[in-house]
């Protein structure tokens, strides 16, 4: 007997051998496979999609609230950012670290006590390249709090996204639960308002990148799938229920960029496989646009 999951990766391995010559995006195939995966993981499972080539966009279950997890740092960073080109703060700023201020996950923080300081540039270089929680935590307290996070992504135009704990309660995810939320369509929209229009500065857009580019913890998902000579900017998330998650704005060679979100919540699967699943989406989603 065949087995769910071994179903998923037949129907996806006949997708790629019979999309290799396809040029443009394909949502029927994506939508087929997410709805495989969330069988596969029993989970629900969000994904939003703006191709700047073409000007599509897709969406399933795109209007959903997900659990925001570690997700929200690259927004987080991009609303210090804001600071920055506003002379509110600077990359060079510096902030005295203690024993006191560090949670669950802070493999740099732990490393940056007294008597070293730690600027900005580390702090979200940390939270975003290495999900660091104390660094975020740091972040969040210069841009003003949940209020100022907020405020940042109601002034990009998100009205869905929100940021009401700090880490590490902000990853419960309790199912129904509109507190830490976003939508996928949500996320990529407000990746598009960071990245390509004058909200931020042509080189805080830059710094953010970097810092995404050098994602230290997203090997197993989206970049698993990559093509050779693809470039990718990207920050994970995970929590309660079986939540994990990605943002991404990915690079294919020699077109315009291409914006992703998943979210799967709701499951009892492990990270692993969670992290297996966005990878055979990103697959069915590169490969309909090579």
């Amino acid at each position: 007997m065949i087995s769910r999951k071994n179903k998923v990766f037949i129907l996806m391995a006949g997708m790629l051998v019979a999309g290799a010559n396809a040029y443009a995006f394909n949502g029927k195939w994506l939508q087929q496979a997410t709805q495989r995966e969330e069988e596969a993981l029993n989970a629900r499972i969000g994904v939003a999609v703006i191709d700047k080539e073409s000007g599509m966009t897709w969406s399933y279950r795109g209007d959903e609230a997900f659990p925001i997890n570690s997700t929200h740092k690259a927004y987080l960073c991009a609303a210090l950012l804001e600071k920055v080109d506003q002379k509110q703060l600077a990359l060079s700023d510096r902030t005295t670290l203690s024993k006191r201020d560090l949670v669950a996950y802070s493999p740099i923080t732990e490393t940056l006590l007294p008597p070293q300081t730690a600027s900005n540039a580390q702090l979200c270089e940390a939270a975003v390249s290495h999900s660091d929680n104390t660094a975020a935590n740091k972040v969040l307290e210069k841009i003003g709090g949940v209020d100022g996070f907020n405020g940042f992504m109601r002034s990009i135009g998100d009205q869905k996204t929100r940021l009401d704990r700090k880490e590490p309660e902000l990853n419960e995810g309790t199912p129904g639960d509109p507190r830490d939320t976003t939508t996928p369509v949500a996320a990529v929209r407000s990746l598009d308002q960071i990245f390509f229009s004058d909200h931020l500065s042509r080189s805080s857009k830059s710094e953010l990148k970097t810092w995404m580019v050098n994602d230290k913890v997203a090997a197993d998902l989206l970049r698993k799938s990559l093509p050779a000579g693809w470039d990718i900017a990207d920050k994970t998330g995970a929590g309660g229920y079986g939540s994990r998650s990605i943002v991404a704005v990915v690079y294919p060679r020699g077109k315009k960029p291409l914006l992703v979100s998943i979210y799967i919540t709701q499951t009892k699967a492990t990270l692993g496989e969670s992290n297996a699943a966005i990878a055979r989406m990103g697959a069915i989603l590169f490969k309909s646009m090579q």
